[in-house]
């Protein structure tokens, strides 16, 4: 089960004016499921975005970025679940264009004003005629308040949908962001999440707003890792459509990119509390490196480490997969003797080996916990990167052996 995380509650997540939702279940994988998603933008809107670096990214990710990069006008977003539409070459891309078209033709829009998305298995055949029989449906649902089933309709393996709303006052109104995310497994994004969409009702320069989901993601969806996978498909979108009247420009950036990114870390981090198999969520967290690199090299190191994480699941303090990790990080200067490393509150490394007030009894206790921080104080400069994993259990094994089937 999902750590420490609830289920979103419809009437707590708000409405963005300018942003209707549909949903359909067009029966891509199975029947009787949500399934594709339509988020139709108002005229004013724009949209920017952070993609994938893998190379074997899906043809929808191509084509949402070619259409970003020639049109300033996105009205649409189009999503669905069940097959990725990733490793289908040629076929995948033409697909991925008839939705696009077809999907612009119901809302009375160029192809090129419509940004598709795909989540699911990779190497299948996107079944096209399914989503485009779909979207009619979909259409007729567009709601402002569909958050909450926008939300499972992206879903794959997740157990827990993934949903967020913050408000904030600038120039004396009230401005509003609400974002959706899905992700549970082949997490480890190098640019964003999984998939993520979130939409404000502020007004953002298109320049501006693509400064910020690359900061927002940076901080949060960039910090994150389940398996050490990085996903064909992975895709952060950011929206603003102007409706509250509001420009964002100068002191006001600072606000509203706090709470941007406030609302992008909430969503990661419910990725990896629900992510495949968790039983546990762990942050680890990385003081006084020389940069950031190196930081995240370290941090990187040990949340990827299987040994690490099946400890973890198993409550048991075998910390010296720890120092391993952290040794074989890759930063080739590093003195251990300088650094100290923490369980939660208990100091259990210091002067190159086992810290002498370190008792067995003391990383029980926090082993046994839900939530768990690893903090590495490495005395080599001023800098700092905490980033978020979960632990490894039988179940991650489970749900990837039978993911096909």
């Amino acid at each position: 089960m999902p750590v420490n995380l609830s289920a979103p509650v419809a009437a707590q997540l708000l409405p963005v004016a300018g942003v209707s939702l549909g949903i359909a279940e067009a029966g891509i994988k199975r029947a009787n499921r949500k399934d594709l998603l339509v988020i139709k933008l108002e005229d004013e809107a724009t949209v920017a975005g952070v993609f994938t670096t893998n190379r074997f990214c899906a043809a929808p990710v191509t084509i949402a970025k070619e259409h970003l990069a020639t049109n300033n006008s996105i009205r649409a977003l189009v999503i669905n679940t069940g097959n990725a539409n990733a490793g289908t070459g040629e076929q995948g891309m033409a697909a991925a264009r008839t939705t696009c078209t077809a999907l612009a033709k119901l809302l009375g829009c160029t192809p090129e004003q419509v940004l598709p998305y795909s989540t699911g298995v990779i190497m299948e055949p996107l079944p096209v005629d399914k989503i485009v029989a779909g979207m009619p449906q979909a259409i007729a649902n567009l709601k402002v308040d569909n958050w909450y089933d926008a939300a499972h309709a992206i879903m794959t393996t997740d157990i827990v949908a993934k949903a967020v709303s913050k408000q904030v006052r600038i120039g004396g109104q009230t401005i509003t962001i609400t974002g959706i995310s899905k992700g549970s497994g082949m997490i480890h994004p190098n640019m964003a999440t999984m998939l993520g969409y979130i939409a404000t009702d502020a007004a953002i320069a298109q320049p501006l707003l693509q400064e910020m989901v690359r900061e927002a993601a940076n901080k949060s969806f960039n910090c994150i890792t389940v398996d050490g996978d990085t996903s064909t498909n992975d895709a952060l979108m950011l929206i603003a459509t102007g409706m509250s009247g509001v420009q964002i420009t100068g002191a006001e950036c600072v606000s509203m990119q706090a709470v941007i990114t406030e609302v992008a870390t909430e969503l990661a981090q419910a990725i990896v509390r629900d992510g495949e198999g968790a039983t546990k969520f762990i942050t680890i967290q990385i003081d006084g490196g020389k940069d950031e690199g190196e930081c995240k090299k370290i941090g990187y190191a040990i949340a990827h480490s299987p040994l690490v994480k099946t400890a973890f699941f198993a409550s048991d303090p075998n910390l010296g997969r720890i120092l391993a990790a952290i040794g074989y990080a890759g930063v080739a200067d590093l003195d251990v003797t300088k650094l100290k490393v923490y369980l939660d509150d208990v100091l259990v490394a210091e002067n190159g080996g086992r810290a002498m007030s370190y008792q067995e009894e003391d990383g029980q206790r926090v082993m046994q916990q839900s939530d768990i921080t690893i903090r590495v104080v490495l005395d080599r400069g001023a800098v700092d990167a905490t980033l978020w994993t979960c632990d490894f259990s039988y179940d991650y094994v489970k749900i990837n052996a039978s993911y096909r089937s």
